[in-house]
């Protein structure tokens, strides 16, 4: 394999780059990321993996995340914002098989690292790619179906750990079972990747949101990103801490999948109808519901609720604000999503550490959803301020 596209690249189908892409998101992030949620109380339990090192091998993810998504902002050349994409297709399937071959923290940690980058890849360079070839192709240029691959990932990330552990595998069999499953996965990714893109225009290159706009929309993603990956990381775990409930929280993760991978086309609706930040507005309020359902009920009803409304709106918010900066930087959509990202990556390195500790300290993780609640809520206010910004 070569990072370069095929000369068939250039006649590729919509369709074809739509479904190549959400391959590649449900390998870079569905296995190589959100694996790590439904198999987390598994390795707590038989790995000897405490809380806050979980939370940590999070943070270390997103620290990749963050390291890839600076890269994705540095890199001008198409070539190599194609060619890495590439890289990060097989390598997601490779880190993924590394979490089973040792029980070394040291090693699960350069897992996770790597992880972080493929799944930057997958996000950042993927959605850029497609967007820029949608775009090209005279298509609408909305993410929504694209990013089906994450609902989906989380969806083949539940059912894997489930009928894994039905077949009574141990966590690092479950790890491996994953890395074979992302091979139907890698065949379309690679096959039908979006081809290098052209040179940007100067018309293109001059146009550029104004850095008011821009820092509003870090500020929010920062919120959303911490609501992410607090949900991302814990869900399952949230659910077996409950009295009762234990051996559920599969079940909680799967419904975050099954309620994300519908949700795409609902929030491409709902934008056309109000407006992209009033979209981001209405699912940023949803999702503190969803926060704080657990927070505020025991029982399994309001674990599942909540992690029903999680997965229903942040697809939303991660599909519509990717696609609003990237349209408002047409030259470069890739990396001006990854500029954006950045600040997203900030909270998913932070927010799970901090986590971890405050559930090791409090023996509960009702303060640390309280407290995402409030930053999503300071994630509306940045949006409300962006809605006052001139077009």
């Amino acid at each position: 394999m070569n990072g370069e596209p095929s000369t068939a690249g250039s006649r590729l189908k919509a369709w074809q780059v739509l479904f190549g892409g959400i391959c590649a998101l449900v390998l870079t992030i569905g296995l190589a990321r959100f694996a790590y949620t439904p198999l987390l109380p598994q390795m707590q339990s038989q790995a000897g993996l405490g809380v806050a090192d979980g939370g940590l091998l999070a943070a270390i993810n997103y620290a990749g995340y963050m390291s890839g998504a600076l890269l994705a902002a540095w890199i001008e050349s198409p070539v190599w914002r194609q060619r890495l994409y590439s890289w990060g297709l097989p390598l997601a399937l490779v880190i993924t098989a590394l979490m089973g071959w040792s029980t070394s923290f040291g090693a699960w940690a350069l897992s996770r690292y790597v992880g972080g980058l493929c799944g930057a890849a997958g996000m950042l360079l993927g959605s850029g790619l497609v967007q820029g070839w949608l775009i090209r192709a005279g298509r609408r240029p909305e993410l929504g179906l694209y990013f089906i691959g994450l609902g989906l990932g989380i969806v083949v990330s539940a059912l894997g750990a489930m009928g894994m552990t039905r077949l009574e595998l141990d966590w690092a069999a479950q790890w491996e079972g994953f890395a074979l499953l992302g091979l139907a996965f890698l065949v379309p990714a690679w096959v039908w990747r979006p081809p290098v893109p052209p040179p940007a225009s100067k018309a293109a290159a001059a146009q550029a949101p104004n850095r008011r706009w821009m820092a509003l929309m870090v500020a929010a993603y920062f919120c959303a990103g911490w609501g992410f990956v607090i949900n991302a990381t814990f869900t399952a775990a949230i659910v077996e801490k409950q009295p009762l409930l234990a051996g559920q929280g599969p079940w909680a993760w799967l419904l975050v999948g099954l309620a994300a991978t519908p949700a795409v086309f609902i929030w491409d609706r709902i934008a056309r109808r109000t407006g992209d930040v009033q979209a981001l507005l209405i699912a940023f309020g949803v999702q503190i519901v969803g926060v704080l359902l657990p927070a505020v009920a025991d029982g399994l009803a309001a674990a599942l609720l909540g992690a029903l409304l999680y997965g229903a709106t942040f697809i939303g918010i991660v599909s519509l604000t990717l696609a609003l900066v990237g349209r408002r930087s047409p030259a470069n959509p890739g990396q001006a999503m990854a500029r954006l990202t950045l600040s997203y990556g900030v909270a998913q390195v932070s927010a799970p550490a901090l986590t971890g500790l405050m559930v090791e300290a409090s023996g509960s993780f009702r303060a640390a959803l309280w407290l995402t609640a409030g930053v999503m809520a300071l994630g509306m206010a940045c949006l409300a301020a962006v809605l006052r910004e001139p077009r």
